[in-house]
């Protein structure tokens, strides 16, 4: 045990844990993080905060079961130990059971958490002052919020295993309101460090959005030449990412579900050039390397914790290529072992900004984000959701007005089919699950017929 008064680091707890074990196998998983945030509201800032965390979790094996129990606290490890092994005598054979994960001990395996300092973001603070007093005296709002995260992940096994892993994890938005009905616009940005954060070229696009507002133009539903800027394309996809279970598809529960059975890996789904892929050392999208879970899932298994997360191609040249295997399902049905990777990138070999896109637009929509996404069919992954905080109609190559606020209905995967022109790819923040899925790069599409189903009254 550790003396009393004195913190125990990352690796003492797992190393510990393991000790403690009398289970057949055993991996334990241990996370601190660190976390900074704040909020501004009305052209002032209303909170700041600085958050510490930590879990660990403890997964042991007895024969073909599995038991996972998790704590926050290090209070009584002996007794989460204890718990998983009861846990796991009093479950059935796991479906995913094999072999725990060798390999090698990470040299960095003993270092402390690292931790996120208040001076990360004392040069954004700054400049969002400044920002604010300009808005105010120009009749705008700002409203938005900043966080950054470093999590410290540890991972440990009875087979040896030791694995250290650092992530710094950082992100803004920020929203300007100008008084007019559905005056409002959105920019966001992910971040390792902040160094790359602009607050006044955010600030301009926020402005330049809100000035193409002050003509508005009612449209009624329908389907429309659509250009979905990054932002809104990575929210599609991170929802046919989630959808990716390759044993979903094998058994006919998904949209890549092969009709007669199987599943659809090799049939076209976009465009000749079209690739979408993980790399969990892409610079700067980087993220942890090795599987890190609590839970068995479709996409996951707690068996292949610490395994080593290769680059994927999940479609090439606008074919599908891979889904989602755990080493369980790879063996189940004989193909490569492709795990979950927590970044998603997507390249359609183009190199024209949106302005560039917009410039040779004819007649159509540019998006700002989307917002409120839900699944309506699993089958073919129709998905709902709304446009939120600028729908702008663009005729003869330039913005000419913003549009009413729309419901949509479409479904990522038939929409690659309908791309007709892919920009620029560049790193980007998903609107909707940034909190979850924050490491994405995407194009402006441009979709010849983007459904929208009904006019909404959001903003």
């Amino acid at each position: 045990m550790t003396p009393r008064g004195t913190a125990a680091t990352g690796a003492e707890v797992v190393d510990r844990a393991l000790a403690a074990s009398r289970a057949d196998g055993c991996v334990v998983l241990v996370t601190e993080t660190s976390r900074l945030d704040l909020r501004w509201a009305g052209g002032t800032l209303t909170t700041n905060g600085a958050h510490r965390g930590r879990s660990v979790t403890v997964v042991s094996v007895s024969g073909e079961s599995v038991g996972v129990r998790g704590a926050s606290s290090y209070d009584d490890l002996e007794g989460l130990v204890r718990e998983s092994e009861r846990a796991a005598a009093e479950s059935s054979p796991a479906e995913d059971a094999g072999p725990l994960v060798a390999g090698p001990a990470d040299d960095a395996f003993a270092a402390p958490a690292d931790v996120a300092t208040p001076d990360v973001l004392a040069g954004f603070a700054r400049s969002l002052g400044e920002r604010f007093s300009a808005a105010r005296g120009d009749g705008l709002r700002l409203y938005g919020y900043a966080t950054h995260e470093v999590a410290t992940t540890w991972l440990g096994s009875s087979t040896g295993l030791r694995l250290r892993h650092s992530e710094p994890t950082g992100y803004v938005e920020m929203t300007g309101k100008d008084g007019r009905p559905g005056g409002s616009s959105w920019v966001g940005q992910s971040t390792r460090d902040w160094s790359d954060v602009d607050v006044g070229a955010l600030d301009a696009e926020l402005r330049r959005r809100l000035a193409w507002g002050a003509r508005a133009v009612e449209l009624p539903p329908g389907r429309y030449e659509t250009l979905l800027p990054p932002s809104a394309v990575s929210d599609l996809m991170v929802s046919a990412y989630w959808r990716m279970s390759g044993r979903h598809a094998a058994e006919g529960r998904s949209v890549f579900s092969r009709p007669g059975g199987g599943t659809r890996v090799g049939e076209r789904l976009g465009p000749p050039g079209l690739r979408m892929w993980s790399d969990p050392h892409h610079s700067p999208l980087g993220v942890t390397p090795f599987v890190t879970t609590a839970a068995s899932s479709s996409l996951t298994s707690v068996f292949d914790n610490g395994l080593a997360l290769p680059a994927t191609d999940w479609v090439a040249d606008g074919v599908l290529s891979a889904l989602l295997e755990t080493r369980a399902t790879a063996r189940e049905r004989g193909v490569p072992v492709t795990p979950y990777v927590h970044n998603l990138l997507l390249d359609g070999g183009g190199t024209a900004t949106t302005d560039e896109m917009v410039a040779r637009t004819a007649r159509g929509l540019l998006l700002t984000c989307l917002w409120y996404i839900r699944e309506v069919d699993p089958q073919t992954l129709l998905v709902t959701g709304l446009t939120r905080d600028g729908v702008y109609l663009v005729e003869s190559g330039e913005v000419v007005g913003a549009v009413n606020n729309f419901r949509f209905n479409d479904s990522p995967v038939g929409l690659l089919a309908r791309v007709v022109e892919a920009g620029r790819t560049e790193r980007t923040l998903p609107r909707e699950m940034s909190d979850y899925f924050t490491w994405t790069a995407m194009p402006t599409l441009r979709v010849a017929d983007f459904h929208m189903s009904s006019v909404s009254p959001a903003s």
